[in-house]
């Protein structure tokens, strides 16, 4: 179990309902952190994840056997102009 400060950002707050919580995860992985905010918020929070970015300790990652940091942010897909 990995104890993991998430923030939270735009649409990802939005499906959260906060902007930031401390969650134990088990697995300590970047692709554990996305099942348990999958099965946490459900729908709102899958479509997030599909599209968006997960930033470890400052870096964006989408491998889900990354080991977690002590922080990590949920990022939806932001549009270029």
């Amino acid at each position: 179990m990995a104890e993991v400060r998430v923030r939270y950002f735009a649409a990802a707050a939005e499906a959260a309902g906060r902007t930031d919580e401390t969650l134990e995860v088990s697995g300590a992985t970047v692709g554990a952190l996305r099942d348990a905010l999958a099965s946490r918020y459900g729908e709102a929070m899958e479509r997030v994840l599909r599209t968006g970015s997960i930033l470890v300790d400052g870096v964006v990652s989408r491998d889900r056997e990354r080991a977690l940091g002590a922080a990590a942010d949920v990022l939806p897909r932001f549009s270029g102009g």
